[in-house]
């Protein structure tokens, strides 16, 4: 390889390896979650459907002996399944392994149109959770039948071997 072929496989590496791969950014580089903010307060009619969401999240779990921690990354997806309603989330609370408050995801609510999804992803690296995290999400809609459908997904990777479960929302409210 001359040195002008290898000058530009360098500058391209630079170049890639530099840009932002935040997967919890949209294709125009806005936070996924603050694009979708709702531009007025929630009304009572939106709220004819209102529920309280527990979903656990898992940042860690034992492997064996050797490697008795591996740590996951974590999708938040939250779907809605109306084909005429929207669905509107006022809160997405992220919750460490003793109960403790860690970050608030959303200020404003936010809203899914009908067959909308959001997916928000709490990266391998963040710990803050621990091995025990759970998310709380407060949903509304202004039909009383609808069924969103939320949980998480986890995936790891321990050698060669990688793997993925998920987790279902509880309704605790």
């Amino acid at each position: 390889m001359n040195y002008l072929n290898l000058s530009i496989v360098i500058i391209s590496l630079l170049f890639f390896g530099c840009s932002n791969t935040n997967p919890n950014l949209n294709n125009v580089g806005q936070d996924e979650l603050k694009s979708l903010e709702l531009e007025r307060d929630l009304k009572k009619s939106d709220q004819q459907y209102k529920e309280t969401l527990y979903v656990p999240i898992y940042s860690d779990i034992y492997v064996d002996y050797a490697n008795q921690s591996l740590l996951l990354s974590a999708s938040l997806s939250i779907r809605n399944t109306s084909l005429n309603d929207s669905l509107f989330i006022s809160i997405i609370d992220y919750y460490d392994t003793n109960g403790k408050l860690v970050r608030n995801y959303i200020d404003k609510p936010i809203v899914l149109g009908p067959m909308a999804t959001v997916n928000y992803v709490v990266e391998r690296e963040d710990t803050a959770g621990g091995h025990g995290a759970n998310f709380i999400v407060n949903l509304s809609s202004e039909n009383g039948n609808i069924k969103p459908l939320v949980q998480a997904i986890m995936i790891g990777m321990s050698g060669n071997k990688g793997f993925s479960f998920l987790t279902d929302a509880y309704p605790i409210e």
